[in-house]
């Protein structure tokens, strides 16, 4: 099972295994504060698709598809993320983005349990 949750709230036992999918490490946040145990910094989505995203509720459709794309190119690191499924009962999927909905992490977790 694939969870989500922002890497500001506090870590819970039920988060099991954490990943961390953001390209750069959140802000005012410690390694051990963060309770993650694999930061996949490469793939979270490119800075040039960040960057036009910038959470913008109204692009959320189209970088859901551009995101998709950019992880099809990266299937080692996708296939990777797939394997730790079968090692860990749960792995939530951590960001530091503000908006709960429109994320990496939702747009990931939606692509992981539909491929």
């Amino acid at each position: 099972m694939f969870k989500v949750k922002r890497v500001y709230d506090a870590a819970g036992t039920d988060d099991g295994y954490r990943v961390l999918v953001d390209r750069i490490w959140p802000r005012g946040m410690s390694k051990e504060k963060a309770h993650v145990g694999l930061w996949m910094k490469e793939i979270g989505p490119s800075d040039r698709l960040r960057k036009w995203f910038g959470h913008d509720p109204r692009r959320w459709v189209e970088f859901q598809k551009r995101y998709g794309e950019e992880l099809r190119t990266n299937s080692q690191l996708f296939g990777e993320l797939r394997g730790l499924r079968k090692k860990h009962k749960t792995i939530t999927l951590v960001y530091s983005a503000r908006d709960d909905q429109h994320n990496q992490a939702v747009a990931f977790r939606y692509i992981l349990n539909n491929a």
